[in-house]
């Protein structure tokens, strides 16, 4: 239930485009293919355990092994349209995000599935980037219009991504069960293609020529990988030390990566407290929603026995509050400024709270979902422009790439630690007690990033000024 959020950098206005609207679905429907992939952990899990095999940690690794390669890949996505140019790396992203689909679909093993999966986060962090810079160049000064489709289309794909997933798995067209998910993605993704290749404007690069930072991107590989990997697999290993070594090891790939990289991360950003505040705020709260989320799930199928057309429909009322809430946002954030991020995480700790009562007596029921969806829609919009509200026009674009980036780390990390709490507790089936103490750590965790509200900008930087 994650989407990647990027503040569009205002660029020179060029004249509209003739079949710019053409152009506009190409676009939706390259950007569908990440929104609704990014659902498939969720939903899907159990049934491709069931079928593959694999450990418990499998079931996160099939969530984090997408936003883990998207989250290195967003560093240099964006720096790969201006030096080769956006159609084509949207073209590039599109290919291969098919490529990697139908390895999903067709794969006969957890590694083979897994490989596939950070296949189609990384394309998929080559592609996404490239949205914002074309729907510039399609619509120039009417740009406005287009943004007013683009929201309610990805909120759209929000609510009924999770309940399509459901339904495939459970009709089991044509006996693909799973497969189907992954396998939807080509009629919708050939579409993005063909019509991407005709209409999509074909600007020069605004970067020719200029040298890709691919030692600080490994860099950065490594470091998330050797961060995120032993949270995901060091329960179900015992926590050896080699593990706690990575851990450690992290850290210092991390200085190291700071230090070497050029051009990736523009370092004076992280000079203001606010923005470093950001960062942090940004990695509990994205962690905490999509670590919840992957745990309800497991929740509503293993515990308690939920299809997954059921478990998605359970589910839906949460992505309809999220729905409504980030309009709710929207709307409030000239008046209310920061303010209405904690108004929004006040919310997600009544939902949670509501929750966890609710499970002692039959299960999750909807209005606690709603509220935890209200309260974290609430937050969506705003967020990006609050936490760079104190920062130079001039460093706007570089630090909204990082939070980019940093959004699908936290995703990562919280597939990593609440599943690991979920299974570290569910050992013996005991499926309501793990829930509860997932919820827990998400209320705990809902409050740190409740105190890191209260150190980023009062105003968002559209009114900063």
């Amino acid at each position: 239930m994650t989407t990647t959020l990027e503040r569009p950098v205002a660029e020179p206005v060029s004249p509209a485009h003739p079949r710019r609207w053409l152009g506009l679905f190409a676009i939706l429907g390259a950007d569908l293919l990440n929104l609704l992939d990014s659902t498939v952990g969720t939903i899907a899990a159990p049934a491709i355990r069931a079928d593959l095999g694999g450990s418990t940690s499998t079931l996160q690794w099939i969530a984090a092994g997408y936003t883990l390669a998207m989250a290195v890949g967003l560093l240099v996505g964006g720096r790969l349209g201006d030096m080769y140019g956006r159609r084509r790396m949207m073209i590039v992203g599109v290919v291969g995000f098919l490529a990697a689909s139908l390895l999903c679909a067709v794969s006969v093993s957890p590694e083979m599935l897994l490989a596939a999966r950070v296949l189609q986060g990384g394309f998929g962090a080559v592609m996404v980037p490239q949205s914002f810079g074309l729907i510039r160049e399609l619509f120039g000064a009417d740009v406005g219009k287009a943004f007013a489709l683009l929201g309610p289309v990805i909120g759209l794909a929000t609510v009924f991504g999770p309940v399509v997933a459901g339904l495939l798995v459970d009709a089991d067209l044509f006996g693909t069960g799973w497969r189907m998910v992954f396998a939807i993605n080509l009629p919708l993704g050939l579409f993005a293609l063909l019509v991407g290749r005709r209409v999509l404007p074909d600007s020069p690069p605004t970067a020719r020529g200029e040298r890709l930072d691919v030692r600080g991107a490994l860099l950065a590989a490594t470091g998330m990988f050797l961060l995120v990997y032993p949270l995901t697999q060091g329960h179900e290993l015992g926590w050896p030390l080699w593990t706690l070594g990575m851990l450690a090891a992290s850290a210092v790939v991390f200085a190291i990566f700071l230090r070497a990289q050029k051009g990736l991360v523009r370092m004076s950003v992280f000079a203001k407290r606010s923005y470093s505040s950001g960062v942090a705020f940004v990695v509990a709260f994205f962690g905490t929603i999509t670590g919840f989320s992957l745990a309800v799930g497991l929740f509503l199928q293993l515990g308690l026995g939920y299809s997954p057309l059921k478990a998605s429909l359970t589910m839906a009322p949460w992505a309809v509050g999220a729905f409504v809430g980030s309009a709710v946002g929207a709307t409030a954030l000239a008046n209310l400024g920061r303010h209405v991020l904690h108004l929004g995480l006040g919310l997600m700790a009544v939902g949670l709270v509501w929750l966890y009562v609710s499970m002692s007596i039959d299960g999750p029921p909807i209005a606690p979902l709603v509220v935890f969806g209200a309260g974290m829609g609430m937050i969506f919009v705003p967020l990006f422009d609050i936490i760079v509200g104190d920062l130079a026009d001039d460093e706007v674009g570089s630090a909204s790439g990082v939070l980019t980036s940093v959004q699908q780390l936290g995703a990562s990390l919280g597939v990593a630690v609440l599943g690991t709490v979920f299974f570290a507790n569910a050992s013996a089936g005991a499926f309501v007690g793990a829930a509860k103490i997932v919820t827990l750590v998400a209320l705990g965790l809902t409050a740190v990033t409740f105190a890191l509200g209260f150190l980023l900008p009062r105003k968002a930087k559209a009114a900063a000024h």
